[in-house]
């Protein structure tokens, strides 16, 4: 449904509701005429369908409403008394509208011409001239179609309704059924549907316990019977979750009234620019967040865009912008307040924070750009130079954070001094039901939320070893080039790490901060409900929650912002060593391969599009090139020993392993663009380094030779390589 479509069904729905209540009004208004609250109360329905309907355009129940609203006013202000003939005239005219709405609503306009508006309109015209027409007019009723009395059935159109301009019935065209807008939508007490909600996750709860019951059982019935109620009890879930989700426009629809009056008083220029405002998320995060985002909007225009002379003087706009925008991301919603204002210096945060006593000198220096930027959010912080109705007191940001992270959600703040600011919140979709893996440490269960999972990863063997490094006194582990935290579970809850020749970890992230959780179990993912936690543990910051679980028993959420928190994981991460003092845009990603007993090739990231291995018994031939089928299609091969000069080592073992490279452009018959397959002895590791590419080493096949961690690796030519397999380029 478009815009305007939304917008003329809910001024039918309001409507319908008013004039049924304005039958009721006007009956009772008649037996007490000298009833002022009834009268102001009849005359702001009125009014109401006439500003609605001018603005929509609909210009004869406009017409009509104006006239009814005129006499209304003159009964309120005690020109013309209640009188038989001016509550029928009144009565009529709450008739008619209610015809026309039934015609705006089947057709889309009020310029049906079986609806006459003209003889009610003379008649509370009369009225206001003190001549009332005897008698009163009764409200027009659209003529159906004319039929054929003789032939009550329709054979060409069995199934057409007699009556098409019935409300509900069909529109007389295709002799669909439809529903009226005001029977499409009703009312519900919000009480109700947290009743619903809660209700609902007691049955979630109920369908883990026999889901969990029935995985051992060998009752058929039984097994069948619980996928049939998870089935409906999760579609149950996602319906009653959709009526709790409202846009977030509902929030910001008071911020240009806020930046228009802030930004006169303040002397500013300021343009709102909002997007996303439909974007959805639940009803009662949505009243947490009405506070804290009306905060950051005064704090955008208070101390980020400057005065119109400052930003001429700066080269900028004498307008400021302020952009408001809302999407969703991970399971989340983000919602930004930007601004092009003069941004945050962290060398005044700093200064100021120190001043007051909020770090020290000592602290402040070991801070990177990102801490300092967080010490705007600590109680009693300000840099206002003096105190003001807007601000200046130190209280407010911390109020936000706190706010904020009191539903799961977190906030943060990026700026760039003189060109502006970014102040980023994520918040949780809904705080009911959520989807979290289950993982197990010391006997007991643990749920992480799945939007902060980012992969899960098993190292054993010698890989535990190669992988995984000491690096200032602190485990990380080699990642795809890059050395990611660790942190043990078992330690950070107080217990002792289990040596093992093997190691699980769950790869976390939130916001910009990532490390891997160590961990003895993972058990699978589920749908949990969460529970508030007690009093007693809301000052651990590494539980959000509780939840039960199928068996009964009562697993806490763990909260990922909070173990990072807690342990003192960073947001920036420590690059691999290889390549270490280059610039990050001088970097390249290779995968670095092993061919030819032992030699070293690599291949550039960003040309490989899948890893496979398939079995040496797919291979088969088409000429003289070798072929595997591949995803419907054909997948020519060819062997990257032999296209670089060596000697091909890849026919040992029962696998061979294949990196894919797809060509943009070319006509190939495994996917839109074509592919080829390069056979490789196997991979070892995705580094990001700083190539600095020798000629030795040079030849068809082979563009050069580099050093990749202390290894002479030869740089494949891929061209030359796609040649070898006789796919275009």
């Amino acid at each position: 449904m478009d815009d305007d479509a939304e917008i003329i069904a809910e001024f039918l729905v309001e409507s319908h509701e008013n004039l049924d209540q304005l039958d009721r009004d006007l009956v009772e208004l008649e037996q007490q005429p000298d009833s002022r609250e009834r009268l102001s109360s009849i005359f702001r329905t009125i009014h109401t369908i006439k500003g609605t309907s001018g603005f929509l355009a609909f210009n004869r129940l406009e017409q009509l409403t104006h006239v009814g609203e005129t006499l209304l006013s003159r009964l309120r202000d005690g020109e013309v008394v209640m009188t038989p003939p001016i509550a029928e005239g009144l009565l009529a005219m709450v008739d008619t509208v209610r015809v026309l709405l039934d015609v705006i609503e089947r057709t889309g306009h009020d310029t049906d011409p079986a609806v006459d508006v003209v003889p009610v309109v003379a008649v509370i015209e009369g009225l206001l001239a003190a001549e009332p027409q005897a008698p009163a007019v009764e409200a027009p009723v659209p003529e159906p179609p004319a039929t054929d009395l003789e032939q009550p059935e329709h054979p060409e159109h069995p199934d057409q309704p007699d009556h098409p301009d019935q409300p509900g019935q069909s529109d007389g065209w295709d002799g669909v059924e439809r529903r009226a807008v005001v029977d499409a939508s009703v009312r519900v007490d919000v009480d109700l549907l947290d009743d619903l909600v809660d209700l609902v996750g007691e049955l979630v709860l109920t369908r883990n316990q026999l889901l969990q019951r029935s995985l051992g059982s060998t009752d058929a019935e039984l097994v069948r019977a619980s996928q049939r109620l998870d089935l409906v009890a999760s579609e149950l879930q996602e319906s009653i979750m959709k009526t709790r989700m409202q846009p977030i426009g509902q929030v910001w629809s008071k911020m240009p009234r806020v930046v228009r009056d802030l930004s006169h008083q303040l002397g500013r220029e300021v343009e709102l620019v909002m997007e996303g405002h439909d974007t959805e998320l639940d009803r009662s995060l949505l009243e947490a967040v009405k506070d804290p985002l009306t905060h950051l909007v005064r704090n955008s225009l208070d101390h980020g865009i400057e005065p119109p002379d400052v930003r001429r003087a700066a080269g900028k706009d004498a307008k400021g912008t302020l952009t408001l925008r809302a999407y969703h991301e991970s399971g989340q919603v983000v919602v930004e307040i930007a601004d092009d204002g003069s941004g945050i210096d962290p060398a005044t945060i700093g200064a100021v924070a120190v001043e007051r006593g909020v770090v020290t000198r000592d602290q402040l220096a070991r801070m990177d750009g990102r801490d300092v930027l967080g010490l705007i959010f600590r109680p009693g912080f300000s840099t206002a130079a003096a105190v003001s109705n807007i601000s200046g007191r130190g209280v407010g940001m911390d109020v936000v954070r706190t706010n904020i992270e009191r539903i799961g959600g977190s906030v943060d703040v990026a700026s760039e001094p003189g060109r502006g600011t970014t102040t980023r919140v994520r918040i949780p979709l809904t705080l009911a039901i959520i989807p979290a893996l289950v993982v197990g440490e010391g006997g007991e269960r643990y749920a992480i939320p799945q939007a902060n999972l980012v992969e899960l990863v098993r190292i054993e063997g010698d890989d535990l070893r190669r992988q995984v490094e000491d690096l200032a006194g602190a485990p990380v582990l080699r990642l795809r080039g890059k050395l990611l935290p660790l942190v043990s579970l078992a330690e950070t809850l107080g217990g002792t790490a289990l040596e093992d020749d093997a190691l699980t970890v769950v790869v976390l992230q939130s916001d910009d901060v990532r490390f891997g959780l160590c961990v003895s179990e993972v058990h699978d993912t589920q749908e949990i409900v969460v529970k508030p936690i007690g009093r007693q543990l809301k000052g651990l910051a590494m539980y959000a929650g509780a939840t039960i679980m199928g068996d009964g028993r009562v697993a806490l959420i763990l909260d990922v912002a909070g173990i990072a928190g807690t342990v003192g994981v960073g947001a920036t991460q420590q690059e691999s060593t290889d390549g270490r003092g280059a610039g990050a845009d001088d970097r390249t990603a290779l995968l670095v391969l092993e061919v030819a007993d032992g030699r070293r090739a690599a291949l550039p990231l960003a040309a490989v599009a899948r890893l496979e291995e398939f079995g040496r018994d797919r291979v088969e031939r088409s000429g003289s090139a070798e072929v595997v089928q591949y995803r419907d299609g054909i997948l020519p091969l060819v062997r990257l020993a032999s296209a670089i000069g060596l000697p091909d080592t890849s026919d040992q073992g029962e696998q061979i392993s294949v990196v894919v490279h797809e060509i943009a452009g070319a006509a190939g018959a495994a996917g839109a663009a074509g592919a080829v397959g390069i056979v490789i002895d196997r991979v070892l590791d995705v580094v990001e380094v700083a190539v600095t590419a020798s000629e030795v080493g040079r030849r068809t096949g082979v563009t050069g030779s580099a050093v990749v961690q202390d290894r002479v690796t030869d740089l494949v030519d891929l061209d030359a390589v796609v040649a070898r397999s006789g796919v275009p380029a």
